[in-house]
């Protein structure tokens, strides 16, 4: 089975709007629904489990597809404790073998094309994160001041979303960083990769970003404006 988790707990302050950044309209539909219409239909996603407050859960049921979301889960402390509610709450749909594809709600432009590719790339793996090669100079600073040192731009990447993992090991992953170090966790796959799970790169995409600031927000809109 493959479940596709949905990160909608965050806040988004930094764009100073009335809501959190995935419920703002573009068009008459939340940003949200932009990122799960295409998991909606994919015939190879087979359920979907959202991350949201208690508050937003209706607002979500009235704006999106709701055929295939089997449940809510409650947002966490952090990112990770987010995906790691889910985690725990789908135990009851997964089994080992299940693949958990972990988007956030704010990165819009999810395409039927990327699903199908990143679902085809995690077979024989026990992971898949797309990642975007560094176009600029890259450089280490530990006192966020002063250069450290050069880093080589050829082996540094940027991580997108999705990412997916196998079910059962990733579970482990995540429950042996109790009970501190998963509030050290930055992005989804660095449990895994401590964990020493097999987890290979594909290419991500450009336009799949996520809308962070009100610059990001604005670039989405103009897509959405040009696309009708």
């Amino acid at each position: 089975m493959n479940i596709a988790i949905i990160l909608a707990g965050g806040t988004g302050t930094r764009l100073g709007a009335d809501r959190p950044k995935q419920y703002i309209e573009v068009n008459n539909k939340p940003i949200l629904a932009y990122s799960m219409q295409g998991l909606s239909v994919h015939s190879g996603i087979d359920a979907i489990w959202i991350v949201a407050d208690e508050m937003w859960r209706d607002y979500i049921c009235a704006h999106v597809d709701m055929e295939k979301v089997k449940g809510f889960s409650q947002p966490g402390e952090n990112r990770q404790l987010s995906i790691w509610n889910a985690l725990r709450d789908i135990r009851d749909i997964a089994d080992e073998e299940s693949v958990v594809f972990i988007h956030d709600a704010a990165r819009p432009i999810l395409t039927m094309a990327m699903i199908s590719d990143y679902l085809k790339s995690v077979k024989g793996h026990d992971g898949v994160i797309p990642v975007l090669p560094m176009k600029d100079t890259v450089y280490l600073s530990k006192d966020g001041r002063t250069i450290t040192s050069l880093l080589e731009r050829r082996e540094v990447v940027a991580g997108q979303a999705p990412e997916l993992f196998v079910y059962g090991k990733y579970y482990r992953a995540n429950e042996r960083l109790f009970p501190d170090k998963i509030l050290g966790i930055n992005g989804s796959t660095e449990p895994a990769i401590l964990a020493g799970m097999d987890i290979v790169t594909v290419p991500g995409d450009e336009w799949n970003f996520k809308v962070t600031t009100r610059a990001d927000l604005e670039r989405f809109r103009q897509l959405v404006e040009n696309d009708k």
